[in-house]
C-alpha cells in the first residue's frame, strides 16, 4: 500500500500541474490564458494573425511548468568583477534561446527591414514629398510618451524604449528595447505589436473627433506618376543623407533602403520575391516565437507591466493625433486640397494605418480613395520611426 502511494505522490510530484501551486506557479497559469487569448483574437478575431500566433505560442510554451527552460533559459554572465564599468549579459540556451541570438545580435529587426523595402513603394512620398512632414508630425508621440514615461519614474533608457511604441513598428521597439532596456523587452514587444493589430479600432475615433465631416470627405488630386530614375535614387539619396545625420539608424535604415533598392532596380526578381515573401515569413515566425518566449509569469506579471501598456495606448493615440492636426494644417495651407485625415498614416504600421484612413474617408463618401495619398504618410512614418530610435540610441550615454 505504501508503494502505491509513494508511486502517485511521485508521479503528481513530478507533473508540471502541481507546479502551478507552488513558486507562484499562478503566475504562469495566467499567462497561459493569456496566450490562449492572444490565440482566440489572432485565429478569430484575425488581429495581425501573422505576429499574433507565434507570439501566443511562445508565450504559451515558456509557461508551461518544466518546460520553460528546456525550451528557453537565459544564464547571467558576469564580466571581470574588477571592472567597475562591467555590463552584465546573458548566454541563453534551448531550442527557443538558441534562436534568439538573432535577437540579441539584432538580427531579426533588421532582415524585417529589409522585407519591408523589399514590398514597400516609396512612389506615393517621392510624388508628394510634403506628405513627409505628415509622417514626422506622428513621431511627436513618441517623444511625448518619453517625457512621460521619465515623469513616471522609468529611467531614461527605459522612457526611449517605452516611447518607441508611439511609432507602431515592433522591429524598430525590438531593437532600441534590446539595447536599452532588455528586460522591457516581452512587455514592450508585445504591446507594440497588439497596438499593430488594433489600429482599427484605435485610430478611426480619433481621426472623427479631430475632423469635419467636410473635411473627411474631401477628394485629393491623382498622384504624378513616378520615374524608375527616381525610385531608384530615392533610397541611394536618403540612405545616405539620413545616417550621415543620425548615424545610430543606419542598421534600420540601411536595410529599409536596401531592400527597397533591390527591388526598384528591377534586375533581380528573383531575390525581391525571397524578401517579399518566404524570408518575411520566416523571420516573422522567428521573432514573434522569440518575444512570446521573454513573457514568462515570473517577468511580465509586474505593475510596470501594465504601466508600459497605459503609455503605449497613449504614445499611439499622441502619434496619430498629431499626425491628423499636421494634416488639417496642410489642409488650411493648401486652400483644402489635402485631406487631414493622411496624416494619422503617419504611424508606420504599413500598410494598415493606410487602409484605415481609406475607409474612413470612403465612409463619408464611397466615391473618395485615399490610399493611394496615405502611403506617402504612411512610408514616412516607417523613415521616421527609424529615425526616433537612432536618436535615442545616439543619446543613451546621457539619458
Amino acid at each position: 500500500m505504501d508503494f502505491v502511494i509513494d508511486f502517485f505522490k511521485n508521479l503528481w510530484e513530478s507533473t508540471g500541474i502541481r507546479q502551478f501551486f507552488v513558486d507562484g506557479g499562478w503566475r504562469n497559469l495566467i499567462m497561459i490564458l493569456i496566450a490562449f487569448v492572444l490565440i482566440f483574437l489572432a485565429i478569430k478575431k484575425k488581429f495581425e494573425p501573422y505576429l499574433l500566433l507565434p507570439i501566443a505560442f511562445g508565450m504559451l510554451l515558456v509557461n508551461l511548468p518544466g518546460v520553460g527552460k528546456i525550451l528557453f533559459n537565459k544564464i547571467e554572465i558576469h564580466g571581470d568583477a574588477s571592472d567597475p564599468n562591467r555590463v552584465t549579459d546573458y548566454s541563453y540556451q534551448g531550442l527557443i534561446g538558441y534562436l534568439y541570438y538573432g535577437i540579441k545580435y539584432e538580427i531579426y529587426p533588421c532582415l524585417i527591414f529589409l522585407c519591408i523595402g523589399a514590398t514597400t513603394d516609396f512612389g506615393p512620398l517621392i510624388a508628394n514629398k510634403k506628405t513627409m512632414l505628415l509622417g514626422a508630425a506622428a513621431q511627436i508621440g513618441i517623444f511625448i510618451t518619453f517625457l512621460g514615461a521619465l515623469a513616471l519614474g522609468f529611467s531614461g533608457r527605459e522612457a526611449a524604449a517605452i516611447g518607441i511604441i508611439g511609432g507602431a513598428d515592433g522591429p524598430t521597439a525590438i531593437l532600441v528595447t534590446k539595447k536599452l532596456a532588455e528586460g522591457l523587452l516581452a512587455p514592450i514587444s508585445i504591446a507594440a505589436y497588439s497596438y499593430m493589430a488594433l489600429v482599427p479600432v484605435i485610430q478611426p475615433p480619433i481621426m472623427k473627433l479631430l475632423t469635419t465631416k467636410k473635411e473627411r470627405a474631401i477628394k485629393m488630386e491623382q498622384l504624378r506618376p513616378v520615374s524608375k530614375r527616381e525610385k531608384i535614387l530615392f533610397p541611394i539619396i536618403v540612405a545616405t543623407v539620413t545616417i550621415l545625420i543620425v548615424p545610430s539608424c543606419a542598421p534600420l535604415i540601411g536595410c529599409l533602403m536596401l531592400g527597397n533598392l533591390i527591388k526598384e532596380s528591377g534586375v533581380v526578381p528573383k531575390i525581391t520575391d525571397a524578401l517579399a515573401n518566404s524570408l518575411m515569413y520566416i523571420v516573422t515566425i522567428l521573432i514573434g516565437l522569440c518575444v512570446g518566449a521573454t513573457a514568462n509569469g515570473e517577468t511580465f506579471l509586474d505593475p510596470k507591466t501594465l504601466m508600459i501598456f497605459a503609455l503605449g495606448i497613449i504614445a499611439f493615440s499622441i502619434a496619430t493625433a498629431f499626425g491628423v492636426l499636421a494634416g488639417k494644417v496642410m489642409c488650411v495651407a493648401t486652400k483644402g486640397k489635402v485631406n487631414p485625415l493622411i496624416g494619422a498614416a503617419g504611424v508606420s504600421a504599413v500598410p494598415m494605418a493606410a487602409r484605415v484612413v481609406n475607409k474612413v474617408g470612403r465612409d463619408e463618401d464611397p466615391s473618395n480613395f485615399l490610399l493611394m495619398h496615405a502611403m506617402g504618410p504612411n512610408v514616412a512614418g516607417v523613415i521616421g520611426s527609424a529615425v526616433a530610435a537612432g536618436i535615442f540610441l545616439m543619446l543613451a550615454g546621457i539619458i
